[in-house]
Parts: structure tokens; C-alpha cells; sequence
């Protein structure tokens, strides 16, 4: 009796534990974006913000990138409250590209309707020339990127974030 009555206990309890997580939706600010030029070798920092606008947790199990140049800061199963955001860091490291590329990252978990929403950028990796630079080239490169990053600020026609999306 005592045998039928914990087998009828341990059914109970892994019965009581299936549980489903509802879908809900989600918003990925800028989803299509174009980074500027960047030298080959340099690490591109991609941010990402992951908007929960459904009424039900977020749970993201797995965030794949395209290329195991793009590595992750942090946890790759993430809970988001409803209503609520969370940011993901992500590190492109360009020294095995050289032109434009072009990569995505995938966030699979509870998101309407297929599971899985998509992050896609695109940077051009310009290869250094294989000369050293001397004192001039160096503060003339810094001193023209200072101004161009001086223009865009009061111009107004970047995001601010590194990056531009079509409009």
C-alpha cells in the first residue's frame, strides 16, 4: 500500500510540473542596421535592445549569431517582464573580414508567431595598409575623425548609436 501510494505521489508531482509558457511579442529597436567603416582588426560593439511588449515573460533561450566572430557579453538565456526591455551587448571582431559583411543574430524563445525574432547589420571592414604610419598621418587620421564625428553631431543625421537604418 505504502509502494502504490508514493508511485500515485510521484505521478502527482511530475504531473503538477508541465507547465507552458504562453507567446508573447517583441520588439527589436533598429532590426536592419549599417554600421560604418571600420579598420580590420577593430572590435565593433553591437547593442541591442529587446523590447517585451506581449503580457507574458520573455524567455530567451538562445541568441545565435552568424559567425563565431560574434561573441556575446554575459548570459545567453535571458528573462524579460512584460512591458520591460533588457539590452544585449554583442563583440564583431573583424580581423578575418575584409569588405562588406554582412551577418545576423537570432533570439529563439516564447516570440510570436515562429519562436524566433532577427537582428540583422552590416559593416565594411577596411584592411590597413601595410605601411607604418608616421606622426603626421596619425594626427591628421585622428583630427579628420574628430571633425567628422563634430558634423554628425550637429547635423543630426546619424542615430548617435554608431550606426544609420533605412528610412
Amino acid at each position: 500500500m505504502k509502494r502504490l501510494l508514493v508511485i500515485f505521489a510521484f505521478f502527482l508531482v511530475l504531473a503538477g510540473c508541465t507547465t507552458r509558457v504562453q507567446y508573447t511579442t517583441v520588439e527589436i529597436r533598429d532590426p536592419v542596421r549599417h554600421y560604418y567603416p571600420i579598420l580590420q582588426g577593430q572590435e565593433l560593439t553591437v547593442t541591442i535592445r529587446v523590447n517585451n511588449t506581449g503580457k507574458v515573460p520573455l524567455v530567451i533561450r538562445d541568441i545565435q549569431p552568424s559567425c563565431g566572430c560574434i561573441m556575446m557579453d554575459g548570459d545567453h538565456e535571458l528573462v524579460v517582464p512584460p512591458e520591460r526591455f533588457t539590452y544585449v551587448t554583442l563583440q564583431y571582431d573583424s580581423r578575418k573580414n575584409v569588405g562588406r559583411v554582412e551577418h545576423s543574430i537570432r533570439f529563439w524563445g516564447n516570440i510570436a508567431p515562429s519562436g524566433m525574432a532577427e537582428l540583422r547589420f552590416d559593416v565594411h571592414v577596411v584592411p590597413d595598409a601595410n605601411y607604418h604610419h608616421d606622426y603626421e598621418e596619425m594626427y591628421d587620421k585622428e583630427e579628420s575623425t574628430r571633425k567628422l564625428r563634430e558634423y554628425f553631431k550637429k547635423s543630426g543625421e546619424t542615430t548617435g548609436l554608431g550606426y544609420y537604418v533605412d528610412r
